[in-house]
């Protein structure tokens, strides 16, 4: 095995014993037995279980952020923006599940406040933006759009925490009924939401 293989071994081999477990009790002889290497093995490419752990929250965190940046950064109107970055999210819970299991859980010492919360200050600025011209646009003031982006920011990341557990319904069905709710308001809920943008 090469370096860059073995590296990338090890590196899914703890993010599934750390999403299961926890850093903290995860230890380093678990996962060098499940690699079937020897602890120095380990060491040589990250020098701790630390190091190992930082590798993985920083790799998930910057996964789940491009795929957030993505859905923001095509031209689309705010709706479909809104709706795709709630696709973007569930998809990532989908598809990477472990990964999403360690950014909820444990904060790396390079980010001692949290790699989820890390990520949704990165993912609020990006909305407050949006939001900011939208609101422009309407005429409503501008300097509400960073409050309004905590709020559909934080609606988005706690469905996503409940939907990690639950999975059901499908997750297009989820990102209907979140945008239904973001966009419409509860006075305004439609009693079967559809999305705007394509599968």
């Amino acid at each position: 095995m090469t370096g860059p293989q073995r590296r990338a071994q090890l590196m899914g081999i703890g993010r599934a014993l750390f999403a299961a477990r926890g850093m903290d009790s995860t230890t380093i002889e678990e996962i060098a037995a499940s690699a079937g290497v020897s602890k120095p093995v380990i060491y040589e490419h990250f020098g701790s279980k630390e190091g190992l752990y930082t590798q993985v929250v920083e790799l998930e965190f910057q996964i789940l952020l491009e795929s957030i940046n993505e859905a923001l950064g095509a031209e689309a109107k705010p709706r479909v923006l809104v709706e795709r970055a709630a696709l973007a999210l569930l998809g990532y819970i989908e598809d990477r599940t472990d990964g999403f299991r360690i950014l909820m859980r444990d904060a790396p010492p390079s980010q001692p406040e949290g790699a989820f919360s890390t990520l949704l200050s990165h993912v609020t600025a990006r909305v407050e933006h949006l939001l900011s011209d939208e609101f422009a646009r309407r005429g409503f003031s501008t300097a509400d759009g960073a409050m309004y982006a905590q709020m559909l920011v934080g609606m988005v990341a706690m469905t996503g925490q409940w939907w990690l557990e639950s999975r059901e319904p499908e997750k297009r069905v989820v990102a209907a009924h979140l945008v239904n709710l973001a966009w419409n308001g509860l006075t305004g809920l439609q009693k079967e939401p559809e999305l705007k943008s394509e599968a």
